[in-house]
């Protein structure tokens, strides 16, 4: 279930500026920009994004752009209810996010397939845990990119309990598809946060990857966790005591600008639906597996 195409020369020649660019600096212009209320600015704003990237606006709860009170709000919009239909199901789990497949299959011991020629590490990805990256040795993973046009909150593939949170400080490379082919290890070199579930499947690692302009990630029980950038490695711990659980398709986080989600499961615990092959389209609520 891996793509196998070659990186092209354009690739590289949109990819290799990426490695001298102020990445935190543009992305705190950016989460500036996309916070300010002046009607002209946002408005002329927004409507040219909707026209550039084809957003479907009938799906939004608020469909006329000029009534969100900034290009965050508009960017971040609530979707009509029920307009994504939920594959629910004792053994069933769905799909996080609207978006795109990049990856999807084995986790090799630990050894996760990014693109043609690029491999990363669970353990990098998740910060460098050991004991955590153990706990998906050889197991599945699925990688999803959410882009400009899709809408950007994040739900919960099945019911589950929150385990832990860890915040990964990084770099902003775009996860766009040209850049995950030419930069090694691109997921695990990004700024994240990582958020670890206990589920009927077994454990659950969502990794919620920044990107360029991304200038603000956030969950729904802590907030915005960042920025700050370029912050210490953080680590939260949710005890039994204070426990906090989901149910499949409850929202958990919010991109304000669009990234990647990376979903582990563990050893034997998943089957893959059929239609998530690289490049295939998502829908939040669709059929990702089953366990």
């Amino acid at each position: 279930m891996q793509d196998e195409t070659n990186a092209s020369v354009a690739d590289y020649l949109f990819a290799i500026p990426q490695y001298i660019l102020p990445h935190h600096a543009i992305s705190r212009l950016t989460l500036w920009v996309t916070r300010l209320r002046i009607s002209w600015l946002k408005n002329g704003l927004m409507k040219w994004f909707i026209k550039r990237f084809n957003v479907n606006m009938q799906e939004a709860e608020i469909s006329d752009y000029r009534q969100y009170e900034n290009f965050n709000s508009f960017f971040t919009r609530v979707l009509k209810k029920d307009i994504r239909p939920v594959a629910s199901g004792e053994k069933n789990i769905i799909c996080p996010v609207d978006g795109a497949v990049s990856q999807a299959g084995k986790i090799q011991a630990d050894t996760i397939f990014q693109a043609k020629g690029h491999n990363y590490s669970a353990k990098a990805l998740l910060g460098g845990d050991e004991d955590l990256a153990a706990k998906f040795q050889d197991g599945a993973f699925v990688t999803l990119y959410l882009s400009p046009r899709d809408y950007h909150r994040i739900h919960m593939p099945l019911n589950a309990q929150l385990e832990s949170m860890v915040y990964v400080p990084g770099r902003l490379f775009s996860v766009n598809t040209k850049t995950v082919r030419c930069i090694p290890g691109l997921f695990a070199r990004n700024e994240r946060v990582v958020t670890i579930f206990d589920t009927n499947a077994g454990p659950m690692a969502m990794v919620l990857v920044g990107a360029i302009n991304v200038g603000c990630i956030e969950t729904v029980w802590q907030g915005v966790v960042t920025p700050p950038h370029r912050q210490p490695v953080n680590r939260w711990n949710y005890t039994q005591h204070d426990a906090i659980q989901f149910q499949m398709a409850d929202e958990m986080g919010r991109f304000n600008m669009g990234s990647t989600v990376i979903c582990l499961f563990a050893n034997n615990s998943i089957q893959f639906d059929a239609a998530i092959t690289p490049a295939a389209p998502t829908k939040m609520g669709q059929l990702l597996a089953t366990f």
